[in-house]
């Protein structure tokens, strides 16, 4: 079964305005992951697609998207995958590939139907591809990692970077996820702005009563968003994104836009926050 919902840009004069529950509705990804399904937001932002496919033991297969326009999703697009779950299978073009918690799996352009199998919970980002690059599973030990951070400041973390520059080559997408070291709850702060890409962040392994407190909005007129447990957020171009948690978390963050420079931010100093 494929869910797909669409949801058009937000100017920041638009989301200056809304409301807690406008602001969900337009940038919150709630119920992505439902078993036997596979469950998709269509961004208008850089044409990202975010989502989740849960086989629950079966198997179940992306294909064709209508919102897309093409006979079969990866036409015009690629796709990165990560495993949040329990061992699973991901198959395309006739390769399967055996994904363990933590793998991400590139698949370019042109490589047809995706079929999801086994008990695996998979996070899907997409994004609009120029070339066909070939597919590739990455695990843990072959992602470039850097620490920064530090328990003083309660951001001590390790950034983890998979279909990225320095690791491999795609044409927009850039994926990775960032872990907490003990004791420490912010995320991407001192926060930043990229205006040529958008950028969507997923959490996950929080606890059932844990929630993070993801920071949005113009950097003079931020927001936030209340987000629990394998929910995803779209964050626009205009917008900073961090935020803090009750309890320890880990997220995706995936991008799309003119380039792949992973360095290609501008800074907001804490002072020019309000």
């Amino acid at each position: 079964m494929l869910t797909v919902e669409t949801r058009p840009a937000i100017s920041p004069t638009e989301a200056k305005g809304m409301d807690t529950t406008a602001l969900r509705g337009a940038f919150l990804g709630e119920g992505l992951f439902a078993p036997g399904e596979i469950r998709l937001i269509y961004s208008h932002y850089d044409r990202m697609i975010t989502g989740g496919a849960v086989p629950a033991g079966g198997s179940l297969t992306l294909d064709q998207v209508k919102e897309c326009g093409t006979a079969s999703v990866l036409d015009r697009r690629e796709l990165g995958v990560v495993n949040v779950g329990a061992a699973g299978s991901v198959t395309a073009a006739g390769q399967t590939y055996a994904m363990e918690k933590g793998d991400v799996l590139y698949l370019g352009r042109g490589l047809g139907p995706v079929s999801f199998a086994g008990q695996g919970r998979f996070y899907l980002t997409s994004a609009p591809a120029h070339a066909s690059l070939p597919a590739r599973l990455i695990r843990l030990g072959e992602a470039k990692s850097f620490t920064t951070g530090a328990p003083e400041t309660a951001n001590h973390r390790t950034i983890y970077q998979f279909i990225h520059p320095e690791v491999m080559e795609s044409c927009q997408l850039v994926l990775g996820y960032t872990k907490f070291h003990g004791g420490s709850v912010w995320n991407t702060m001192p926060a930043h702005l990229h205006d040529r890409r958008m950028e969507a962040y997923f959490y996950f392994d929080l606890a059932p009563d844990a929630r993070v407190f993801h920071m949005m909005g113009r950097p003079e007129e931020t927001r936030h968003l209340v987000v629990a447990n394998e929910e995803a957020v779209l964050s626009p171009p205009w917008s900073i994104h961090c935020g803090a948690g009750t309890g320890s978390y880990t997220f995706v963050w995936a991008m799309a836009g003119d380039n792949v420079d992973y360095k290609d931010v501008e800074m907001v100093g804490m002072g020019d926050l309000r």
